[in-house]
């Protein structure tokens, strides 16, 4: 009897300390638990089912260029929100880390959480990725992750998690961009010509001195639609044409901003069909 008592209470402390063990591994990220491959049961350490008052958003541009390099963010919020985690993976891009998150992680090619990102008093949690596309234009993919609203209590109760809404890429061919002259001394957005425009246009701009250099476009929500240039540059002035057909723009207003060196300038444009 002594005995059996014995090794009913080791079976005890063993499953104990292997719960403790995964939650603890957890803490430190997980994958497989989006939506990419169909049948993934998500984030059940802290809940057998999603939660639909955490939300979980993707955003950033709905069209990449084939082998360009592209910003995400994803946003956390709802739950008790004392810290969050998350699972990110792409169905064939390449995902990678941003300079800007010190608590993200590459494992077999998914992002997920080194450790809980705190809220610090806030209502919402982000995170900021970089997403490379597949060198195959005139295709889509999509990105897809979980997030998981936490209180930071010893184990999982009380936690609670939910998938985003899977977000639909447009791989375009690459932007066209001329190189016009050498020489000049100063930075500059032109207007944009036609305009408005369809489905085409051209837009000229000039970056005194070398460096990283964005042109990227946005609806009149400010949302991030195209990335039309983004890269590094030399000296000169660059002329780009923007079919608006490549990226399913519909009718509208829409705003085109310029970034180098600490350099910023905005423009509109009208999309007239």
């Amino acid at each position: 009897m002594k005995i059996s008592k014995f090794v009913i209470i080791v079976l005890v402390l063993l499953s104990s300390f292997a719960l403790y063990e995964t939650l603890e591994a957890y803490s430190g990220g997980i994958t497989g638990r989006t939506k990419k491959s169909g049948s993934s049961p998500g984030c059940t350490c802290h809940g057998t089912l999603p939660t639909t008052s955490v939300s979980v958003i993707i955003s950033g541009p709905t069209s990449v260029a084939a082998g360009d390099t592209a910003t995400y963010r994803l946003k956390l919020f709802g739950g008790p929100l004392v810290g969050g985690g998350c699972n990110i993976a792409a169905q064939t891009g390449t995902l990678q880390l941003s300079y800007l998150e010190s608590q993200l992680q590459l494992l077999s090619g998914e992002i997920t959480h080194t450790s809980p990102k705190l809220s610090v008093g806030g209502d919402t949690i982000r995170w900021t990725f970089k997403y490379k596309a597949p060198n195959s234009p005139n295709t889509k993919d999509s990105i897809f992750a979980n997030g998981n609203s936490v209180n930071m209590a010893s184990g999982s109760s009380g936690d609670a998690w939910n998938y985003a809404n899977n977000f639909v890429i447009n791989i375009v061919p690459p932007t066209s961009i001329v190189k016009n002259t050498e020489t000049v001394e100063n930075y500059k957005l032109s207007q944009n010509y036609p305009n408005p425009f369809n489905p085409t246009t051209k837009i000229n701009f000039s970056v005194p001195k070398s460096g990283f250099v964005t042109l990227k476009l946005y609806d009149n929500l400010g949302r991030e639609v195209a990335d039309l240039v983004n890269g590094n540059l030399s000296q000169g002035s660059y002329e780009v044409t923007m079919d608006a057909s490549t990226y399913e723009l519909t009718s509208g207003m829409y705003y085109y901003r310029l970034e180098a060196n600490g350099f910023s300038e905005s423009k509109k444009m009208i999309l007239a069909k």
